[in-house]
């Protein structure tokens, strides 16, 4: 039996993808910040544990970008989706809200990836601590 796809189904995405889009937001400018303060002790003591971890979050920073990407543009497919229903192409706006839900699903898979790097990166840190005491 095929859902009917109506305004409201779109709709519900908003709040979720808008938060989803803050949490990333979150999650990019802390790790700007320190970036920053990584790369300015950096210049000062050439240390390669430094530079592994500027690298490890430079990587992290273009995964987020490409997690804000994906959501962003899922949220944009979803007001087409809307438009396309408000205008009575029902079956181009299933097919856009599909390429929405395809985008988030990305944009969740992308997030877990660099949940995964930070984790490990962190372990990696814990690990040295350990190893100086």
């Amino acid at each position: 039996m095929p859902v009917e796809l109506n305004l409201t189904t779109p709709a519900v995405l908003f709040s979720a993808i808008s938060l989803l889009l803050l949490a990333y937001t979150n999650r990019f400018l802390a790790l700007a910040n320190l970036i920053r303060n990584l790369a300015q002790q950096y210049r000062q003591s050439q240390s390669e544990l430094l530079k592994g971890q500027i690298n490890n979050l430079k990587k992290r920073v273009y995964i987020i970008r490409s997690m804000q990407f994906s959501g962003i543009s899922s949220l944009l497919l979803c007001v087409l989706s809307m438009f396309l229903i408000y205008i009575s192409a029902s079956l181009l706006a299933e097919i856009v809200f599909g390429v929405a839900l395809i985008l988030l699903i990305i944009s969740l898979g992308l997030s877990t990836w660099e949940i995964n790097i930070s984790v490990r990166a962190l372990e990696l840190q814990l690990k040295d601590l350990r190893e100086k005491e």
